[in-house]
């Protein structure tokens, strides 16, 4: 376990992603800001590699980071997360040894659909309209 210097952790997120808001939201809501910080890899001015990373990279897993330095990524990033959010018991199966390999292998397989899954409600609708222009088509007039 990690000693009370290390917190917080910095979560590097994908704003964009309508499952992995929804996720921030649920940390959010109960994270302290001295267990758990939170950076949106798509915000605007956000430099992946003044971190030593790409954006793809960011992208393709979590990342998170401890105040000591230390990096985590894909499952281990979101169990630490949700431990660092007091919601450790949810994800207390993603350090269960036995069902690494399967849960890493669903974790791999989630993060190529991730980016087909974007059609899915996002929980801050403004997220869809950037630069004036909505990736997502209006309702059709047809039904009226």
């Amino acid at each position: 376990m990690y000693k009370k210097e290390q917190w917080p952790l910095t979560l590097y997120f994908d704003g964009d992603c309508p499952l992995c808001a929804r996720e921030i939201k649920v940390l959010r809501s109960h994270a302290s800001p001295g267990r758990l910080q939170f950076v949106d890899i798509d915000e605007e001015g956000f430099d992946a590699a003044a971190l030593g990373f790409s954006l793809e990279q960011m992208h393709d897993a979590l990342h998170a980071r401890f105040a000591d330095g230390t990096w985590v990524t894909g499952l281990d990033a979101t169990l630490w997360s949700w431990r660092a959010a007091g919601l450790g018991a949810w994800a207390a199966p993603l350090s269960w040894r036995p069902l690494r390999p399967l849960l890493n292998l669903g974790y791999r397989l989630f993060c190529r659909w991730r980016p087909h899954l974007a059609w899915l409600p996002h929980p801050d609708g403004s997220r869809r309209c950037r630069d004036g222009s909505c990736p997502v088509s209006p309702p059709s007039d047809q039904n009226r």
